[in-house]
């Protein structure tokens, strides 16, 4: 038979020993935080550039765009240089904004994409955690497979993208981040050739 007192007392003296140790604690402190100090002192002995801050996921930042105009060293564009406004494919008039309907698969929903929007920016407008780095279309890490079928051309406008060739974008290849939708379609997000 159980006796109630003696497990109400060992019950009690369980409960004592776990309030002292807590009430004492280990002793242990934290040290200083010096990661801002050697930070400052690690980036004093750097030079500067016209690189990306450390910590952006920028990759190839510094570099010149294609197609930009030269400007000399007072900021003015270069004599015989001419401003022009480049257009690309997200730069459409409000009045012809059209949408389509593309499937993430592995988000396993379809949302309505506009236009002048790419495949990335509308995954990131619904809270899906999409792969990306450069957001250039000069890597990979966007990249996704249109299943639709058919050459990726046939249902996204690409904005400079420099990374796939015409096999893969036979292949249904595309790079999210520069990918305008043209027509409805099906993609694996984090698919790279």
């Amino acid at each position: 038979m159980v006796d109630p007192v003696a497990i109400g007392f060992g019950a009690g003296l369980v409960l004592v020993f776990v309030a002292l140790h807590v009430a004492r604690g280990t002793g242990w402190e934290a040290t200083a935080d010096i990661s801002e100090e050697v930070i400052e002192r690690r980036a004093s002995t750097v030079e500067e550039t016209e690189f990306p801050e450390p910590g952006s996921r920028a990759i190839g930042g510094g570099s010149v765009p294609a197609g930009a105009v030269a400007a000399g060293e007072d900021g003015e564009l270069e004599e015989g240089a001419a401003a022009e406004d480049s257009v690309g494919p997200g730069d459409i008039p409000d009045d012809e904004i059209e949408y389509f309907e593309v499937e993430f698969a592995k988000e396993g929903d379809t949302i309505e994409v506009a236009n002048n929007e790419t495949v990335l920016e509308a995954g990131e407008d619904e809270g899906w955690d999409m792969p990306y780095a450069c957001r250039q279309g000069q890597c990979v890490s966007c990249a996704g497979q249109i299943t639709s079928g058919g050459n990726a051309e046939e249902y996204v406008e690409h904005d400079d993208q420099q990374m796939l060739d015409d096999a893969e974008l036979d292949e249904g290849y595309t790079l999210t981040c520069v990918a305008y939708p043209r027509a409805d379609f099906a993609i694996e997000t984090g698919e790279a050739p």
